[in-house]
C-alpha cells in the first residue's frame, strides 16, 4: 500500500505570483541550515462536486547551493483520472532576474515508479532545470483537474535543510459535501486561517528549515498539517462515503476488497492439499508458512489508486505481489480453510503513527492480516518470506489499524513490545593470550525487533556473512572468523548463531601484565550534545542486550584486582554490569536496556548522559598480573 501522491506532490511543484526573487529579500533566519527556500507557493482548490475537482498550483523555490540542486528539479505527477495543462517554468538568477523559461514540451515523461514497482499506472512529468551559478529560483505554475477527490492535505514543508518564506492553500467548496478539518500545529509554525465568503484559507509563514538531529522522530511529529475528510468522494471513478469509519469501511470491503477476493476452485484445491488440521493457530500457521513459500514481493501500483490490491487468484498463479496483494492472497487461502481474517491498514514506521477514531480519511502506507481467536488476535507480515508466524515488525507496534469488515473498519491496537521481548543474548567463552590476542566462541540470539533487523542475514552468501561479521565487530582486529548454524526459527521468532573468531591486539602490555576492555563485541555508540538540542527525541526502538562473558585467563596469569560492579536507572532505561571471579575465570554479565519513548528537547542531555556513563562502564579495563 502506499500513500496517494497527487495532492502532497501539488506542494512540491508549485510556482507563485510575481515577486522579488533576490537573494537579497530573504529573511537572515530562513537561510540557516538550508540548502533551499520556498519563497512563496499557492495551491488553490475548487471542489465543483464529488468527482470533479480544479486545483492551481504556484510554487517558487531558490536553490541556495549545489546539495540543493534536488529541490530545483520540478516533479508533476498524473494519472489516468488527472489532467495537467498550462504548465510553466521560469528560472531566475542571484539578483531576481529572469533568465530562462520552459514549458510542458521541455518536460520528460516517465513511469511515476519511487518504490520500483513490476506495474505502476501513475505518471511524472520531470524537469531539472539546474544552473551553474548560485542562488537561483525555480517558478512553476501548473492547473490539474480531476475526478479524484478523495485526498486533500496541506503540508507546507516536506523534508529536512527546507524552509519556507510563504505557504498557501485554499479551497472553495461548490460541491455541497461536507468536509471535516483537522488542524496539528507544531513548535516550528503554526497556520492562519481565514473563512472569506466560503473560501477556506490556510497560510504559513517564514518557517525555519529542519535540521537532522540524532534520534529525532518521523517528520510527521515535527512538521505542522492541515487535513481535510470529505464526507462523500470519488476514486478512479468510485464514489464512496467517509461519513464514519464504518461507512468508508464498507465502501472499502465492497468496492477494493471483495472484487479480488474471489475464493475460485484452484484456491479451494490449494488448501484442500494441505490437509489442515489441529488448532486454529496450528492451520493458520502452516497456511501462512505454505504463503511465504510460494510467494515473493514485487511493489504493483495500478488500479484505483494504487489501494486496490491484485486479483487473489493472480497472485496464486503468479506468485508474486505487493504487501496489498499477498495480504489479500493470505486472507482468501483462510477464507477457503473458513477461518475469518480481517486485511488491516497500518501506518509502518520507526516513530507510532496511529489513526485517529474521530476523522475517518484515505492514509496508511501497509497492509498487514489480523486473524482473531479467543485468546489474542494472530498478526501476520506477508510481505516477506522469512519473518517468523504471528510477529510483526517492530514498526507496526505499538498502534492501531484499521481493520476492514463487511459491516466497517474497526480501529484495533497492535501488541506492544516491551524491550525485553526485543532482545540480543550473548554467550561467550574468551581465551586470552599472552601475545595479546583472544580465541572466542560465542552464541548469538535475537528476538522481537533484533530478530527484524538480523533477517538479511539469510540473503547473503557464505563470504559475505563473513565479510558482514567482520564489519559488525569492527572495533577487533579479526584474524580468523566464522558463522555457524545460522537458523531462522520461524515458529518462534529467534534468529541464533554461533560465531567463532580469533582477533589479535585485544590485551595491551603494561610490562609484564596485561590489561584489556570487558566488552569485546560492540562499540559503544553515543552522540554528542555539545550543540544545542533543537527538536524532540525519540528511542522509538526498545531493545534489551543481554551479554554474558567468560574470560580464561593466559596460563601463569591471575586477576590484579576485580572492577566494582555498577547500575544505572533512568526514565530512558536502565544499566548494570556486575563482575565474579569464579574457578580463576572472570565472568562479566552486562544488560543494557533501552525504553520506548518520545522525549522534549530539555531531556536530551540527560539522556546524553546516561549513555556516555554505560559506555564508560563498558570501556572498563581488567588488568591481570603475571605471577
Amino acid at each position: 500500500m502506499r500513500k496517494f501522491y497527487l495532492l502532497c506532490f501539488a506542494v512540491v511543484s508549485v510556482s507563485v505570483y510575481a515577486q522579488d526573487y533576490s537573494i537579497t529579500s530573504i529573511p537572515e533566519n530562513l537561510l540557516k541550515n538550508s540548502k533551499a527556500i520556498i519563497r512563496e507557493s499557492s495551491e488553490d482548490h475548487i471542489l465543483k462536486a464529488v468527482n470533479e475537482m480544479e486545483i492551481k498550483n504556484n510554487v517558487a523555490i531558490t536553490v541556495l547551493n549545489s546539495s540543493g540542486d534536488e529541490f530545483g528539479v520540478v516533479t508533476i505527477p498524473y494519472n489516468p483520472t488527472t489532467k495537467v495543462s498550462n504548465i510553466k517554468v521560469e528560472v531566475y538568477d542571484a539578483a531576481g532576474k529572469l533568465f530562462k523559461t520552459f514549458s510542458k514540451k521541455d518536460f520528460s515523461d516517465y513511469t511515476h515508479n519511487p518504490s520500483a514497482g513490476l506495474y505502476v499506472d501513475d505518471r511524472i512529468l520531470v524537469l531539472r532545470p539546474v544552473s551553474t551559478k548560485y542562488p537561483y529560483t525555480v517558478r512553476t505554475s501548473y492547473e490539474v483537474n480531476t475526478s479524484d477527490t478523495a485526498f486533500l492535505n496541506f503540508t507546507p514543508i516536506w523534508t529536512y535543510q527546507l524552509a519556507v518564506q510563504k505557504s498557501s492553500f485554499s479551497l472553495v467548496n461548490k460541491s455541497g459535501i461536507k468536509i471535516r478539518t483537522k488542524i496539528s500545529d507544531k513548535p516550528i509554525a503554526k497556520v492562519n486561517y481565514t473563512d472569506e465568503g466560503g473560501i477556506w484559507k490556510y497560510s504559513y509563514e517564514n518557517i525555519p528549515a529542519l535540521k537532522h538531529e540524532p534520534l529525532a522522530p518521523s517528520l510527521d511529529y515535527l512538521i505542522p498539517t492541515v487535513e481535510f475528510s470529505p464526507e462523500k468522494f470519488s476514486l478512479a471513478g468510485r464514489e464512496g462515503d467517509m461519513t464514519s469509519w464504518d461507512t468508508f469501511g464498507k465502501w472499502y470491503y465492497h468496492q477494493l476488497m471483495s472484487p479480488v477476493s474471489e475464493v475460485t476452485p484452484e484456491i479451494m484445491a490449494e488448501v484442500a492439499k494441505l490437509n489442515l488440521s489441529g488448532t486454529t493457530s496450528e492451520k493458520v500457521k502452516k497456511l501462512y508458512q505454505y504463503m511465504q513459500d510460494k510467494t515473493r514481493y514485487i511493489f504493483i501500483s495500478i488500479g484505483i489508486g494504487g489501494w486496490q490490491p491484485m486479483h487473489a487468484a493472480d497472485v496464486s498463479k503468479k506468485g508474486y505481489g505487493d504487501c496489498k496483494a499477498l495480504t489479500n492472497y493470505m486472507r482468501t487461502l483462510l477464507t477457503a480453510a473458513g477461518i475469518p481474517s480481517y486485511y488491516a491498514i497500518i501506518y509502518a514506521d520507526d516513530s507510532v503513527i496511529s489513526f485517529d477514531k474521530d476523522f475517518p480519511k484515505f492514509s496508511g502506507n501497509h497492509a498487514i492480516l489480523m486473524i482473531p481467536t479467543e485468546k489474542e488476535p494472530i498478526w501476520l507480515e506477508n510481505t516477506s518470506q522469512k519473518v517468523a508466524f504471528n510477529h510483526l515488525f517492530y514498526n507496526s507496534h505499538n498502534r492501531n489499524v484499521l481493520a476492514v469488515k463487511e459491516n466497517g473498519i474497526e480501529i484495533v491496537n497492535t501488541p506492544v513490545y516491551k524491550p525485553e521481548q526485543s532482545k540480543e543474548k550473548i554467550l561467550a567463552k574468551i581465551q586470552l593470550q599472552e601475545d595479546g590476542s583472544i580465541a572466542s566462541d560465542a552464541s548469538f540470539v535475537f528476538s522481537g525487533g533484533q530478530y527484524d533487523s538480523n533477517l538479511r542475514l539469510f540473503s547473503l552468501k557464505n563470504d559475505e556473512l563473513q565479510e558482514a561479521m567482520k564489519n559488525r565487530h569492527y572495533n577487533l582486529k579479526i584474524d580468523k572468523i566464522n558463522v555457524e548454524n545460522l537458523t531462522n526459527d520461524r515458529d518462534q521468532a529467534r534468529i541464533v548463531y554461533d560465531l567463532k573468531l580469533n582477533a589479535n591486539g585485544f590485551s595491551k602490555k603494561l610490562g609484564t601484565d596485561l590489561f584489556f576492555p570487558v566488552m569485546p563485541y560492540y562499540q559503544s555508540v553515543t552522540f554528542s550534545a555539545d550543540e544545542e538540542r533543537l527538536h524532540p527525541f525519540e528511542t522509538s526502538f526498545p531493545f534489551q542486550d543481554d551479554y554474558e562473558i567468560e574470560y580464561n585467563l593466559p596460563k601463569g596469569y591471575k586477576i590484579a584486582e576485580v572492577p566494582q560492579s555498577s547500575t544505572l536507572t533512568t526514565e530512558f532505561g536502565t544499566y548494570s554490569i556486575n563482575f565474579k571471579v569464579k574457578d580463576d575465570k572472570l565472568i562479566v554479565h552486562r544488560v543494557l536496556t533501552i525504553n520506548k519513548g518520545l522525549y522534549p528537547k530539555e531531556k536530551f542531555k540527560d539522556y546524553m548522559a546516561f549513555r556516555k556513563k554505560t559506555a564508560s562502564n563498558d570501556n572498563t579495563k581488567v588488568l591481570i598480573s603475571k605471577l
